[in-house]
């Protein structure tokens, strides 16, 4: 056993092979017993309902042990035969490309989906099948998930909202004991170290903090919230940087508890500074199991794609136009105040800022979708003021929102549907829809955007996040437009697909398309844009060349006081 950064003990366990085959990390004899499953009452077996069965004696070996998970789709291996480990008090990473099956698993261990048979799900020494997979099973081991969206109620009290996780305490006549919940609130607030009082609204927490109360409602039924696994899927997508650090350092107690996390990110940084091992997958299998101190952000890389993977070259930028394709003057609009910027043909502007700082709302203003108060808007010079956003498109304007599954993506509508619902006019014949040709359009365009599905009549549901993301560049990149507005493009977004998105904004970027970007990671905004723009409460505090352009430099100035 080794230490880990903050001195819990940890495991630095061997490499797993590929495919889950060959050499285990080694342990102690339970560990690599003849039968996964075998407990001290006798050998793992499905009860008549394909409940719960066996038992460890607790602390013996592994505190998860997966076994052959597998999950077939109708055409599509979702994962193939994954094998995975976690430690007692350990933070597993879970890392892969879009695609990879990372989400697969996930729902196999909360019961969502059942997986093929001969595969076993062990935690705690409770174990159950993997084809009879259920929440009420899931549960019953301990197996609780965060998911991105955190499903807290915003305007209830974190009292109200740990009670709709446990069930309210109630007197004669289902009179509700509020005495009493406050005070058993109080004790997991001091047990979560949560930053508020019983009485708090979530709406007046920080989004670091509901995620606590998330955490706490998931963990208030386990003992001492060291029991079970803990899965945490993308956690810190819409945090900003400061309150990234403020979970971190709660989860890193929460382990040092006893508490087993699996943590699922596609955030390199956080992988290496949090984890104790990361388990890879790629195109549905396991490609290992890594000690993160034996890692570097390459090596990671590296093992997520398959390959080296260079950042895309960015072109010189061109000689400045004449006329600019967007310039806004003075503009005010909902928080922004006073702002003013310019895009010329073939450049990329990065926006960056705090959350608040007015970034997204620059965007929709462009867009037609908030308000102009005051000031202009010039599309090729000519002055806009645009109603609505259909008449910002008909002008040659495409946003890509921030929130793909509510504001871009029609989740239960095929994928060539999503593509084409963008150019509907050029499907209509007199009232009938030329529905073959849109099929026929939606595959061409799947393959020109590498857009991996099984067809382009699936559900645009059933794909990745990074594959949702290119079908609606798709969409509106096949207008061509004059002016590509990307909002957060490749949030929750594998490393590899971010790649892949870039090169093809970098190629409609070389035939004078103008984009504007914004994106909270300052790594990747530094990379992918030939100038930036840094807003703060509203205001252009600093406009940023080419040949200064860092992610520190992008940091300093969003959070400095002065203007340049």
């Amino acid at each position: 056993m080794s230490k880990t950064r903050d001195g819990r003990a940890s495991a630095r366990s061997a490499v797993v092979e590929p495919g889950g085959a060959g050499r285990r990390p080694p342990g102690p004899p339970e560990t690599d017993g003849e039968a996964l499953g075998a407990a001290a009452d006798g050998p793992l077996r499905d009860g008549p309902d394909g409940g719960v069965t066996g038992g460890r004696a607790a602390g013996a070996g592994p505190a998860v042990r997966l076994t052959n998970l597998t999950k077939v789709f109708p055409g599509t291996v979702a994962l193939s035969g994954v094998d995975m480990e976690i430690l007692p008090g350990e933070i597993h990473g879970l890392v892969g490309g879009n695609g990879s099956g990372k989400s697969t698993l996930i729902k196999i261990l909360a019961g969502v989906h059942q997986g093929e048979p001969g595969g076993t799900v062990e935690v705690g020494g409770q174990a159950f099948a993997a084809d009879h997979a259920s929440p009420e099973l899931a549960h019953r081991c301990g197996i609780r998930v965060v998911h991105q969206d955190l499903g807290v109620f915003l305007d209830m009290t974190l009292a109200e909202n740990l009670s709709l996780g446990h069930g309210f305490d109630t007197g004669p006549a289902g009179r509700i004991r509020w005495r009493r919940i406050r005070a058993r609130t109080a004790e997991l607030i001091d047990r979560f170290e949560i930053q508020a009082t019983p009485r708090t609204l979530l709406r007046d927490m920080s989004r670091a903090g509901q995620t606590q109360v998330a955490i706490a409602r998931a963990l208030q039924d386990l003992d001492d919230g060291a029991g079970g696994l803990l899965i945490l899927d993308e956690p810190t997508t819409a945090l900003p940087e400061h309150e990234v650090s403020l979970l971190l350092g709660s989860l890193k107690r929460y382990a040092a508890a006893g508490q087993s996390i699996l943590y699922v990110s596609h955030r390199i940084g956080e992988m290496l500074d949090l984890t104790d091992r990361v388990t890879v997958l790629r195109d549905s299998r396991l490609q290992g199991t890594y000690p993160t101190a034996e890692l570097d952000e390459d090596g990671l890389i590296r093992a997520i794609v398959g390959r080296e993977l260079e950042a895309a070259d960015r072109p010189a930028p061109p000689p400045r136009a004449a006329t600019s394709v967007l310039s806004v003057d003075r503009l005010h609009a909902g928080p922004l105040r006073d702002v003013s910027i310019r895009v010329d043909p073939g450049e990329i502007l990065g926006v960056a800022g705090l959350l608040g700082s007015g970034r997204s709302e620059l965007l929709r203003a462009i867009f037609g979708d908030l308000p102009v108060e005051s000031g202009t808007i010039e599309l090729d010079g000519d002055r806009r003021r645009w109603r609505h956003p259909a008449d910002a498109i008909a002008a040659g304007v495409a946003l890509v929102p921030e929130n793909r599954a509510e504001e871009a993506a029609f989740l239960d509508q095929s994928v060539y549907a999503n593509i084409g619902i963008g150019s509907l006019g050029r499907y209509w014949r007199g009232l009938r829809l030329r529905d073959r040709r849109m099929r026929a359009d939606g595959a061409g365009l799947m393959a020109e955007f590498g857009v991996k599905g099984a067809s382009e009549r699936a559900l645009i549901s059933t794909l990745s996040g990074g594959n949702q993301q290119k079908v609606i560049l798709a969409r509106w990149m096949r207008r061509e437009p004059r002016l590509l507005l990307l909002d957060e493009p490749t949030q929750g977004v594998d490393i590899g697909a971010r790649a892949e998105i870039y090169a093809l904004v970098r190629q409609a970027v070389s035939r004078g398309m103008a984009v504007i970007v914004v994106a909270s990671d300052f790594d990747e905004l530094a990379l992918v844009s030939d100038r930036a723009v840094v807003l703060r409460e509203g205001r252009v505090i600093a406009d940023v060349p080419r040949d200064e352009l860092t992610a520190e430099v992008l940091t300093q100035l969003t959070h400095s006081e002065g203007r340049r």
